[in-house]
């Protein structure tokens, strides 16, 4: 790894992470910072950077920030020094989205566990008391710069266990006092998970008292809310309201509407997003650009069903009356032929890569009954992807100016979505160059500077004099992905090198 000191990135494509126009030119880094910029006109020589310094000829390439993924679930494997996001050019990472954080343990850290570890993806040794504790673990990565949220569903957990009824006064005075104190440590905000057990049980009360918190504190909340569907409008509305209630800078986690039957409400849930921003609420969303989401199996249950964590489910899966109970609130936001497993604990052979209506197909049954049957079968712990997006509705996000673009990367011990190893050499390749739907100063302003902004990421986002040498160097004809849904694992192409804290970490595309 080639480390800190006098390096001169020289006659590159600057693209500083503004939006500003591109304009060619060369960047002198000096000791894990920018020192300064300049047009090719007032372009250094190598003498600028002295007897130990060294030049690196970026003629034809592009010279951005280091890239932020504001909406990461890797909040344990940047802890393991996982490199799938850094080869695509991610420096920073905003972690403890939709509701889960590793902390603060509960009492019992197994429940947490039961609640994260489908989307954390995490051994079953991990317990941190509190931020302070997570936090310190995380500054010891090699991969990324840590941003991170509290969950509302970790926070529930701790206080009522994982359960969806309503907290009583006392419980809701807890978890607002564990939300102070995981700001005062450190933590960036909050986020729900509004689809997930326990969270789905929180009121809008319970919620609107959280974000007067993040308010008084000038953080974000962000929210996985409680429908992507057929309550989207609602469901947007809603976290709206409390915005406006609580005074606090909201976050909306990967905006979309999922279902055919249910895309065209994506313009009046824009709508209504635009109209508060006018109004002054400080509003945003982030999107991904896929055309399918990725999440456990699980979440296509109703929520009450996993009252009391894994455990209480699969007794409900496995008891005749409960399993009619729960089949009629099955729902998922596909169509059953675009939901397809990508992982499950146990027994993989003839489910990985299958949808549910193959499954439930040769099995000869309801795909309801298939789901159960799964879940039961593979102790719950299934994950999923679910082909349910237009692409039109995703063009008009991707474009939006209140979007930040994300990778929303959920690792797997399965087949991952691609956009834990792709999401922005597809942008970059596909969105901006071959599709035209964005400018490359705009798509870089969403993947750097806007989301530093968003999450106060001090010193990052931007080339400029005095900023943090968190750089990606590619070649803009070039980049591009072969990630597929079935071959997601595939590392990008067309990426010169990653640099943090001016230090190369990515060079030709092989970690350093």
């Amino acid at each position: 790894m080639m480390q800190p000191g006098r390096i001169v990135l020289k006659n590159g494509i600057i693209v500083d992470g503004t939006g500003a126009a591109a304009f060619r030119g060369s960047v002198r880094l000096e000791n894990g910072r920018i020192l300064s910029v300049s047009h090719s006109q007032n372009g250094f020589s190598a003498l600028d950077t002295g007897p130990e310094g060294e030049v690196i000829d970026c003629t034809g390439k592009v010279i951005a920030p280091g890239f932020i993924d504001a909406h990461s679930h890797s909040d344990l494997q940047i802890l393991q020094n996982r490199t799938e996001k850094l080869l695509q050019g991610v420096t920073s990472e905003v972690v403890g989205n939709c509701g889960f954080s590793p902390y603060p343990a509960s009492q019992d850290p197994q429940v947490l566990r039961d609640f994260a570890n489908g989307i954390l993806c995490g051994d079953d040794q991990w317990r941190w008391e509190s931020a302070s504790d997570y936090l310190r673990s995380a500054r010891q990565s090699n991969v990324a710069t840590v941003t991170s949220l509290v969950g509302h569903g970790t926070l529930r957990i701790k206080v009522a266990g994982n359960s969806s009824r309503q907290l009583t006064p006392a419980e809701l005075d807890s978890m607002c006092g564990l939300l102070n104190n995981s700001l005062d440590e450190g933590a960036a905000g909050f986020s729900s998970g509004l689809m997930y057990s326990p969270g789905s049980g929180a009121s809008k009360d319970e919620l609107t008292a959280l974000a007067r918190i993040a308010a008084c504190r000038e953080v974000v909340y962000a929210t996985h809310m409680r429908s992507y569907s057929a309550g989207l409008v609602d469901a947007v509305e809603e976290q709206l309201s409390i915005a406006r209630a609580s005074g606090c800078r909201l976050q909306i986690s990967h905006l979309q509407a999922a279902g055919e039957d249910f895309w065209p409400l994506q313009q009046r849930a824009v709508a209504a997003i635009e109209e508060a921003s006018a109004e002054g609420i400080d509003v945003s969303f982030d999107v991904y650009p896929w055309l399918a989401g990725s999440t456990v199996l699980t979440q296509i249950l109703p929520q009450t069903a996993l009252d009391g964590g894994i455990p209480k489910l699969l007794a409900r899966l496995d008891d005749p009356v409960d399993r009619e109970k729960i089949r009629p609130g099955i729902k998922p936001e596909a169509r059953w032929s675009g939901v397809v497993i990508t992982a499950a604990q146990k027994n993989e052979a003839g489910l990985v890569g299958r949808s549910i209506a193959d499954i439930a197909n040769e099995r000869g049954t309801a795909p309801e009954d298939a789901v159960m049957d799964i879940l039961l079968e593979q102790d719950a712990q299934v994950t999923i992807v679910e082909h349910c997006q237009s692409r039109e509705n995703l063009r008009a996000l991707l474009a939006h100016p209140l979007a930040t673009v994300v990778t929303d990367g959920v690792y797997t011990r399965g087949r991952s979505h691609p956009r834990l190893y792709a999401t922005f050499p597809l942008l970059l390749g596909d969105v901006v160059r071959e599709r035209k739907w964005l400018s490359l100063e705009d798509a870089i302003y969403k993947v750097t500077a806007r989301p530093a902004a968003i999450f106060k990421i001090e010193g990052r986002g931007r080339i400029a004099p005095g900023y943090v040498a968190d750089i990606v160097i590619f070649d803009p004809d070039a980049i591009h992905t072969e990630a597929t849904y079935e071959t997601p694992a595939v590392a990008p192409q067309g990426i010169h090198s990653v640099w943090r804290e001016g230090r190369m970490t990515v060079n030709a595309g092989a970690v350093s």
